[in-house]
C-alpha cells in the first residue's frame, strides 16, 4: 500500500525515491499506488502522469486510517471535504479506498449504532449493540443509512466505558472481533457511495471487504444506482473463519478482521454473483516479533497476514471444496478483472496474442501442507501452517520467461519491470 512505506508513496518525488529503491529488486512486473492524504490533493494527477497505478486513500474506504501501523506520521485522517474535492477535481482518475487497516483506525472514523457478529466475550459485549437497522442491514441504501449515524467516535465511546474496557480479555479473539464491528466497514462504504453519487464518473475501487452487511448498499449502487464501483475480498477473509482462530493465536489478526463462518460464506456468494469482482492477498508481512505470540495480545500485535504465495491453491481449495469453483472463475477474479481495474487489460490478464505471456503452470490436484520454514517469506510465520491445500504452481511464467519451477526455486536475476506507462480506462 502506498502509506506502508517511508516515505509514503503521496507525490512524485516520494514516488521516485520507491521506484530507485526498486531497481535491481523485481522479481515481478510491478506497479505502485499512489496515496491521498489531506494536503496532496494537488499532487495526484501529476502522481497518475508519473506512473502511479491510481490514487489510493490513506483512510478505510475513505473514512480510516492510522498512520502508527506504517510508522509513517505524515498521512494525516481526511474529512469528508476532502473526499469529495479528490472526486471533483480528479474524476478522470480511478480512486481506490483502504479498509481498516491498523489496530488503531477505528479511532480515526465516526461511526453507526456499532455491532458485531456474535460471539461476542466478556463485558465488551456491552459496548456493541447489535442493531438490525444498522447501516449494513438487508435493504438499506445510502438514502437510509444517513439516519442512522451516531455522531460519538469508537474512541470517544472507548473513554466513556474505560472502566468497562478494563476487564476485556486483549487474548481473546472474540474481544479483538468485537472491536472492529461490520458497522466501521458500513459506514466508510456508505460515504464513499454518496460522495460517488455527486461524481458519478469517478472509478471507485473498495479494497478488502470482509463484511457481508455491506453488500445490500454495494449492489444498490452498482446495480440500481449505475456507479462504477467494484470491490474486492481476501483469501483470508474467503478461507479462514473466527470460530477456529484461538485466544492469543495472533499470526491471524488482520483488520478488518476474519468474520464468521456465515460471513465468509455470504463473500462467496457475492463474488461468484459478481457483487464482488476481484480477489487479492491484501500481503501485509512483518517481522514475527510484531506478531507478539508470546504475548498473545491481538490489541498490540501487527495487523496484517503474509497470504500472497498461497492464493491460488486457497481458493482451488475452499472454492472447489465448498463453492463448485471452476478455474476459470478464478482467472476472472484474479487476472481479468484486476487488470481492467488497474487499467492494464491492454497487456495483462489473459493469455492472448499482444499480451504479455504472464501464466502459471498449476498442478490441480497435488496436494500438500503448508509449513511456515518452507515459504519463500522472509517473515516466516502465517496463519495457514499445517493447512493442506490440493493444488499447487509448478512454474511461474514472466514474459515468456522462466522465473520459478517446484523444486528449483526463483531465478537468480529479476526479471520484472516497472510499470509506468499510461493506464488504459
Amino acid at each position: 500500500m502506498p502509506l506502508n512505506a517511508i516515505p509514503p508513496t503521496t507525490n512524485v518525488k516520494n514516488l521516485n525515491i520507491k521506484l530507485e529503491s526498486a531497481k535491481g529488486q523485481i522479481w515481478v512486473d510491478t506497479g505502485f499506488w499512489g496515496g491521498l492524504v489531506p494536503d496532496n490533493i494537488a499532487d495526484l494527477v501529476p502522481l497518475i502522469n508519473a506512473g502511479a497505478l491510481a490514487t489510493v486513500q490513506g483512510k478505510s474506504t475513505m473514512l480510516m486510517f492510522h498512520a502508527e501501523m506504517d510508522g509513517a506520521k505524515d498521512d494525516d485522517s481526511l474529512n469528508n471535504n476532502d473526499d469529495e474535492q479528490c472526486c471533483a477535481d480528479h474524476n478522470h482518475s480511478h480512486q481506490t479506498y483502504d479498509g481498516l487497516t491498523s489496530s488503531q483506525a477505528d479511532a480515526l472514523s465516526k461511526s453507526p449504532i456499532l455491532h458485531a457478529v456474535e460471539p461476542l466475550s466478556g463485558n465488551i459485549s456491552k459496548l456493541i449493540n447489535k442493531d438490525p437497522t444498522a447501516a449494513g442491514a438487508a435493504g438499506a441504501t445510502t438514502a437510509n443509512i444517513d439516519d442512522q449515524l451516531d455522531d460519538i467516535t469508537p474512541l470517544e465511546l472507548a473513554t466513556k466505558n474505560a472502566s468497562v474496557l478494563e476487564t476485556v480479555d486483549p487474548t481473546a479473539y472474540s474481544s479483538f472481533l468485537a472491536s472492529r464491528p461490520d458497522s466501521f466497514e458500513c459506514n466508510a462504504i456508505h460515504h464513499i457511495i454518496k460522495c460517488l453519487t455527486k461524481q458519478p464518473t469517478t472509478k471507485v475501487h473498495i479494497v478488502h471487504l470482509a463484511t457481508h452487511e455491506a453488500l445490500p448498499m454495494i449492489k444498490h449502487a452498482k446495480q440500481t444506482l449505475g456507479l462504477p464501483l467494484s470491490v474486492e475480498t481476501c483469501f483470508h477473509y474467503l478461507s479462514l473463519r473466527a470460530e477456529d482462530i484461538p485466544n492469543g493465536a495472533t499470526q491471524f489478526k488482520c483488520c478488518p478482521p476474519i468474520r464468521s463462518d456465515s460471513n465468509r460464506r455470504l463473500l462467496w456468494d457475492a463474488l461468484k454473483k459478481g457483487l464482488i469482482t476481484s480477489v487479492v492477498s491484501d500481503h501485509s508481512p512483518c517481522t514475527p516479533e510484531l506478531k507478539g505470540l508470546e504475548r498473545g495480545d491481538f490489541f498490540e500485535a501487527w495487523g496484517g497476514i503474509s497470504s500472497v504465495g498461497f492464493g491460488l491453491p486457497l481458493l482451488w481449495t475452499v472454492g472447489r471444496e465448498e463453492f463448485d469453483l471452476d478455474i476459470t472463475d478464478i482467472v476472472q477474479w484474479c487476472c481479468v478483472n484486476t487488470a481492467e481495474q488497474v487499467g492494464l487489460s491492454h497487456r495483462k490478464g489473459r493469455i492472448s496474442v499482444g499480451y504479455d505471456a504472464d501464466f502459471a503452470i498449476f498442478d490441480s490436484d497435488m496436494t500438500y501442507t503448508v509449513a511456515n520454514a518452507r515459504t519463500f517469506f522472509k517473515n516466516k510465520l502465517t496463519a495457514f501452517d499445517g493447512k493442506t491445500l490440493t493444488g499447487r504452481v509448478v512454474e511461474t511464467i514472466l514474459r515468456g520467461n522462466s522465473i520459478y519451477a517446484l523444486g528449483k526455486g526463483l531465478t537468480e536475476v529479476p526479471l520484472g519491470n516497472l510499470l509506468l506507462e499510461p493506464r488504459t480506462d
